[in-house]
């Protein structure tokens, strides 16, 4: 079910995800930074630790995908080498008004060796499976860090795009609410 009251993240937001992969429950803790200016200063802080993050631009406005290689270099300054990373274009819904290409972000996300996916949150397309994936990820990197081979290359690449089917085929995509207070 689509939301149209969800409202902008002002400073940071908490939630906790938990999923299953290989017959384990992952709980994953996600802080929601809004990634606006006047917060910059005090998101280093929150970077202490982290083992993912996704990184949100909106295909319709250009100067938020211009701003990704800024907070790309910025989170990298601030984490372990092996964080899991995916850049993901939100408002795919508003495909008419698109002012990035899809082929401009993979490229991006290939030449900065990050994992990438579109999303709609009005209609909750693809929202789910970003965290999914991302959490899924984080499990493998630090599974392989346990076992000392933290630095033999992943099963999956990062830089690769993940699909999950058609934007039409919304029989994949599960219809829940997303982002909305209730």
């Amino acid at each position: 079910m689509a939301s149209l009251d969800s409202k902008s993240t002002i400073g940071v937001e908490f939630a906790t995800r938990s999923i299953r992969v290989e017959d384990k429950t992952i709980k994953g803790q996600i802080w929601d930074t809004a990634g606006q200016e006047r917060y910059r200063a005090i998101t280093s802080a929150y970077y202490r630790g982290t083992v993912g993050a996704l990184i949100v631009y909106d295909i319709t406005r250009k100067v938020t995908f211009d701003n990704i290689e800024r907070w790309l270099k910025e989170l990298r300054e601030h984490t372990d080498q092996n964080i899991v990373i995916m850049l993901v274009g939100n408002k795919a819904d508003l495909g008419h008004l698109r002012a990035v290409t899809t082929d401009e972000a993979k490229a991006f996300s290939e030449r900065e060796n990050v994992f990438f996916m579109e999303t709609s949150a009005l209609e909750s397309l693809n929202v789910e499976k970003a965290f999914t994936e991302v959490l899924t990820q984080i499990y493998r990197v630090m599974s392989r860090k346990a076992l000392g081979i933290a630095n033999e290359p992943s099963v999956v690449l990062k830089g690769q795009t993940i699909n999950i089917g058609d934007k039409d085929d919304v029989s994949a995509v599960k219809k829940a609410k997303c982002c909305s207070r209730e």
